[in-house]
């Protein structure tokens, strides 16, 4: 795979995770869903840290964060550059290629949404707002996609969890987080493929 078809698919991904972002965000109130199938939702939150909402609390943690994914995204680049010259499997580029999509994808909430929306609480947000909700590099990542494919009670005969309520699958993401989480899975599950040995070219 070339490092332009690489390119291409980084832009695909980029774009649909943006549009959809921005959308969501100029359309929707904080906290507001819609349901298109029972087992799935569009959920609007926000996400003031990294994976599952994690967050590094104090006045710089969002920052150090921030910077985090920046230096993150350029190994990830570097990663991409490297294994396209080594000419290494389609799989293992475009596994590289879908991770570093999703990581700038969420970068760019985190770098710019801060200061090119107002906020979300109990109002739709404007784009290119003269009333920023945040500052730069402490923007929140936008998250939509919400999967409950079943909730209930759990059994009462399971031990800690038994009859306590349960959502599966309880996460809430968005389209970078899908392409970093589909770009693992072909690492793990094309495993051979995605690091059988070419020879260089």
């Amino acid at each position: 795979m070339s490092l332009k078809k690489a390119y291409l698919l980084i832009v695909i991904v980029l774009l649909i995770d943006q549009i959809s972002k921005i959308y969501i965000k100029t359309h929707f109130v904080l906290g507001e869903d819609v349901t298109v199938f029972n087992w799935f939702k569009i959920l609007f939150i926000e996400n003031e840290g990294m994976a599952w909402g994690v967050a590094i609390p104090g006045a710089y943690g969002k920052l150090f964060l921030t910077l985090f994914r920046v230096v993150a995204v350029g190994g990830i680049g570097y990663w991409l550059y490297d294994a396209v010259k080594k000419n290494s499997s389609a799989y293992f580029i475009t596994a590289i290629a879908l991770i570093l999509a999703g990581a700038f994808g969420n970068i760019i909430d985190s770098v710019f949404y801060g200061v090119i929306f107002n906020d979300s609480q109990s109002e739709v947000a404007t784009l290119f707002s003269s009333q920023p909700y945040g500052t730069w590099f402490h923007g929140k990542v936008v998250d939509m996609l919400y999967f409950p494919i079943w909730s209930g009670n759990l059994p009462s005969w399971l031990p800690v969890w038994g009859g306590k309520p349960f959502t599966f699958f309880n996460a809430i993401f968005n389209v970078a987080d899908m392409a970093v989480s589909t770009g693992v899975g072909i690492m793990i599950v094309f495993n051979k493929r995605v690091f059988a040995s070419h020879p260089q070219q």
